[in-house]
This record gives structure tokens, C-alpha cells and sequence, in this order.
């Protein structure tokens, strides 16, 4: 016989577990959450270089691909997705970016009523525990906008990066000599500028949701987690979702039952994924993959938007870089140093500074995110250091209007589906790409970084004109991990969740996660996630406030 409760959520990644958290705190539901990874126990997790470790590891690491697109040369390119409560922020690299108002405002453009920036900045506030002062804006001594002022008592600590080297230093006073500002808070209103970045951290080390939010509510008798339990399929009373089976790692099948809403926060891959082998989706897609269709909703599995990212690198010289630091008795130095102080090169995640700026200088806002790091890779794709000293910035466009696809190949659960994100389509994409990397290269030139820099590694200095910049790209390039938008809201014919987060046209189904957006944010992902997470705990709980009236 099933299970009952009045809420079941899927997926306990950074949504899921701020959700368990809202929705339990008043004690009046039971929650039931379900992860189908384990729980966070690894040596490298509550440790910030960690990340390399686990970004590889199955356990953690669903190990998602997509297919090979001529776009970007016929490779395969990773797409990790975090596994195990916690999610993605297991084995992120930390980065902590709200975006800008302006993307709020275009959601509130596309339909996502509610979800201006005026609107989602208090959730901002909600989230952050920041350890930093309220910046003035250095333009004119005044914060700006709806995300002035930063939240001091949040459950996740954010904190700008602690290591200081001069080297990262000169990477920062090249910028300025190139006419950059440097910004003293990103998050503050004004995203343009270089600075150290702001990461999820707290006494040198990781900070997730696990930490912020699910280990405080696990100590209330109304929540239920359930770990190493998949998810199958949804189960339905005509239009109505009234529950779901999953399976447990021993392959025993069981059922559980909602008296509210079942709610998907399983991400922008696997919460269409749940969608699609539950019969709701594209008619077409659904057939051609087995599966009977329950509820034709054309948009589940379009829209999927993520950062496209290449990696400059450069032989440094008169500095030591993590490429020798993480070796030998540097790193034995290193541990030692971390285990009695909390600080060091095992404190860092995958951005020491990095910068928010204009490809070219007639745009009104910055559309292209640097990331700094004195480390360089051999391989970006399995993350091998150089043996010899390097620095590696990383350029990502920020708003990119290429879209693809996730779906379902059959109606098998454990099949991974189809990623087909499309990168490069947009002749802007391309454009801000290649524009941001030249802008880099002049910064790397100027006086500042003389010291340091011996020459350029990748793409070299013989790639001068448009072409070949691109081609670098399409050879080089890696994402983010920034997928989002594959169950996008807003009020038209393809969006599949209104902008409460309900699913069109059923009752008793939401979802809230990175694939609502229905466009990508200036930056990191992970705050904007957390940030729905908050709006729909209260959107939940005041429509079952008003149902029991």
C-alpha cells in the first residue's frame, strides 16, 4: 500500500532541500523527499578544492553528456549534474552571483508575472547570510536598485574568496589599467567591474544546502528523506497528479501518495526527463520513445539554455601556481596547512577573481563573465593540471539566445536522455564570445601582468582574426553547468508551469527548479536556483492557506 503525505518533493538538490526546509518549518505538512543519490558522505565534500575530485566521481556525479553537434565540432560535451542530497552544490565550484535586475525583469517580459526583480530581491535577502558591508555603488555613493543591500542572516553563508596572490592581484590592477572598474560588491546592483568572487563557504569551508537548510529541518518529526530512491513515473486521477513510484537501490518498486502536490525539483535535466516517461510532453516525442501520452504539453524539454565557456591559458613565470602547488610536498604543505587553519589552496573552488564586462563598448550592459584562476588545465574536460605554471581565465557569454533540446530516448528511468543544447547557433552568441576573449587578451597585455605572463598558451598568439577565434571556440569550449529552462513558465502555448509554478492544464504538480527560468541569468546559476526555491515555498504555502479556508 502506498505511503501518504501532503506534499512529496523530487530531487534533493538545492531547490529540494530549501523546499523540505519552508514547507516543514511551520509543522502543520508532511513532507516526503526523495533523492535518488545518497547522502553527502565523502572526505573531499566539506573541502573546497574538492570539487575537482567529485566532478568526476559517479557516485556524486550523474555523468550526463550531450550528443555530439556540429556546432561545436561533433564532440560530446559533459554536463555534470549533482547526485546525493545536496545536488549540485556537493560539487560546484561555490560561486555565489544573483545577476542583475534587468534579468528579472525580462522573465516578467516573458510572462513569469510576479517574478520581477522588485519582486525576487527580498528572496535574495532571505537566502544570504553575507559576511561582507552593504557597498555604495563607486559611480555615485549610493546603492542601486531593487538589489541594494545584501541579507545578513540568511541560512547560506556567503563570503568573498579569503586567499590572496599577487598574481591574482595583478590580474585585477590589469583590468583597471585597461579602463575596467573594479566593484566592490557585483551583488549589490551594478554587475560590472572585477573583483574577488563571492563564494558559499563558512570557516574555509563548502557551504551547501545540506548545511544551510536540510540538516535543520531533518530534526523535525514532519519530514521525511529518503535517500537512494528514483523516481519512475508520476501517477494520476484524470487531471489530477496525485502521487508517484520510485524505486530503491535493492530494485524493490513503491508507491507514494500526495494529499496536496507532488513537486518536481529534480533539475533541468531529469525533471522533464520525469515529465516525459510520465506521459506529459510533446505528443511526438512521446511516442517515438514508447510511451503513452497522458497530457500533450509541447514545451516540456525545450528552452534549455546553458553558459558556454572557453578557457584562455597562459605560461606564467616568478610566481608559483596551483599546477605545482597541488603537487608533491607543496600539497603536503598544503593539506597540513588546511587541516590546521582552514585556509590555503584547498580553500579555493574553481574562481579566485573574475570580471563582468562589455565585448564591445557600445552595449549597455556587460554580457560576458571572466573567471581568473592561477591554475591551468592540460585537459578542461578531465580537469588535468599542467605540470608547469600556468593561469587560466575562463570567458563566458552570459545571456545566450541558442536554445536546444532534452528528451527522452525510451521509456526506460535509468536511460539517460538526449541533451542537445545547440551552442553557437545565435550569430550574437558568437559575437560576444570571440568579441570578450580579444577583450581579454589586451587585458593579459597590459603592464600589470608584465611580470608574470611568459606567453599565450591557448588559442596562441597566431589567432588574431574572427575565424579563427571561433573555430578555438567550437574546438575548445566546455559549459558551465549552468543548465536551465526546459520547463519554463510563463502564459503561452509552450510554457509548461504558470508563473505559481503549476503545471498547465493538471492539478496538483509543480515544479521549481533551474528549469522554470525562461531565460538565462547574468552569471552563476546556483543563487537564482535557490532564490525560486524561496519564492515557491511561499507560493505553496499560501495556496494551501487559501484552500483551507
Amino acid at each position: 500500500m502506498p505511503e501518504h503525505f501532503d506534499y512529496v518533493i523530487v530531487g534533493a538538490g538545492a531547490a529540494g532541500c530549501i523546499l523540505a526546509n519552508r514547507l516543514t518549518e511551520n509543522g502543520r505538512y508532511s513532507v516526503l523527499l526523495l533523492e535518488a543519490g545518497g547522502e553527502p558522505r565523502h572526505v573531499w565534500i566539506p573541502i573546497p578544492a574538492g570539487f575537482s575530485k567529485l566532478m568526476t566521481n559517479r557516485a556524486f556525479n550523474w555523468g550526463f553528456e550531450t550528443e555530439p553537434e556540429d556546432n561545436v565540432n561533433g564532440r560530446r560535451i559533459a554536463v555534470p549534474r549533482g547526485k546525493g542530497l545536496g545536488g549540485s552544490t556537493l560539487i560546484n565550484g561555490m560561486i555565489y552571483v544573483r545577476g542583475i535586475p534587468e534579468d528579472y525583469d525580462h522573465w516578467a517580459g516573458l510572462g513569469a508575472q510576479g517574478w520581477s526583480a522588485a519582486e525576487v530581491a527580498p528572496y535574495f535577502r532571505k537566502i544570504e547570510h553575507w559576511g561582507g558591508g552593504d557597498a555604495a555603488d563607486p559611480d555615485d555613493g549610493q546603492p542601486a536598485g531593487p538589489f541594494a543591500g545584501r541579507g545578513k542572516s540568511g541560512p547560506m553563508r556567503v563570503c568573498e574568496v579569503t586567499e590572496r596572490f599577487p598574481i591574482a592581484q595583478a590580474f585585477l590592477d590589469a583590468a583597471r589599467q585597461h579602463g575596467q572598474r573594479l566593484n566592490p560588491d557585483y551583488n549589490a546592483g551594478r554587475q560590472e567591474g572585477f573583483a574577488y568572487y563571492q563564494t558559499l563557504q563558512h570557516g574555509g569551508r563548502r557551504w551547501s544546502v545540506v548545511d544551510g537548510y536540510l540538516r535543520p529541518a531533518r530534526r523535525r518529526s514532519n519530514l521525511t528523506v529518503r535517500t537512494g530512491a528514483h523516481a519512475q513515473g508520476l501517477e494520476f486521477e484524470g487531471r489530477r497528479c496525485v502521487g508517484l513510484s520510485y524505486r530503491l537501490a535493492d530494485g524493490s518498486l513503491h508507491r507514494v501518495r500526495s494529499r496536496i502536490e507532488v513537486i518536481l525539483s529534480a533539475g533541468t535535466i531529469q525533471t522533464p526527463q520525469l515529465l516525459e516517461l510520465s506521459g506529459v510532453g510533446d505528443p511526438d516525442v512521446l511516442r517515438a520513445a514508447g510511451v503513452e501520452v497522458r497530457h500533450a504539453l509541447p514545451g516540456v524539454g525545450g528552452n534549455y539554455i546553458d553558459h558556454y565557456c572557453t578557457r584562455m591559458n597562459w605560461r606564467v613565470r616568478n610566481t608559483l601556481t596551483l599546477n605545482e602547488l597541488s603537487r608533491g610536498r607543496h600539497l603536503l604543505r598544503a593539506v597540513a596547512q588546511y587541516g590546521l587553519t582552514r585556509r590555503g589552496i584547498l580553500s579555493l573552488g574553481t574562481g579566485l577573481a573574475g570580471g563582468f564586462i562589455k565585448s564591445r563598448p557600445e552595449l549597455p550592459l556587460a554580457d560576458v563573465q571572466l573567471f581568473f584562476v592561477h591554475a591551468s588545465y592540460a585537459n578542461a574536460a578531465d580537469r588535468r593540471l599542467d605540470r608547469e605554471p600556468g593561469m587560466t581565465i575562463g570567458v563566458s557569454q552570459m545571456r545566450p539566445r541558442s536554445t536546444g533540446d532534452i528528451h527522452i530516448r525510451d521509456a526506460d528511468p535509468l536511460v539517460p536522455p538526449r541533451i542537445r543544447p545547440n551552442f553557437l547557433a545565435e550569430q550574437v552568441d558568437r559575437d560576444s564570445l570571440v568579441d570578450g576573449m580579444r577583450v581579454v587578451r589586451e587585458i593579459v597585455e597590459q603592464p600589470a601582468l608584465s611580470h608574470y605572463v611568459d606567453h599565450e598558451l591557448s588559442p596562441g598568439g597566431d589567432v588574431r582574426d574572427a575565424a579563427q577565434w571561433l573555430e578555438f571556440a567550437r574546438r575548445n569550449g566546455q559549459t558551465i553547468y549552468h543548465p536551465i529552462g526546459t520547463c519554463r513558465m510563463g502564459t503561452d502555448q509552450r510554457a509548461v508551469v504558470d508563473p505559481a509554478l503549476r503545471v498547465h492544464g493538471l492539478e496538483g504538480l509543480r515544479v521549481a527548479d533551474a528549469s522554470v527560468m525562461p531565460a538565462m541569468v547574468s552569471g552563476n546559476t546556483q543563487a537564482a536556483v535557490m532564490m525560486v526555491a524561496e519564492k515557491a515555498a511561499d507560493l505553496i504555502l499560501r495556496g494551501a492557506r487559501a484552500c483551507s479556508r
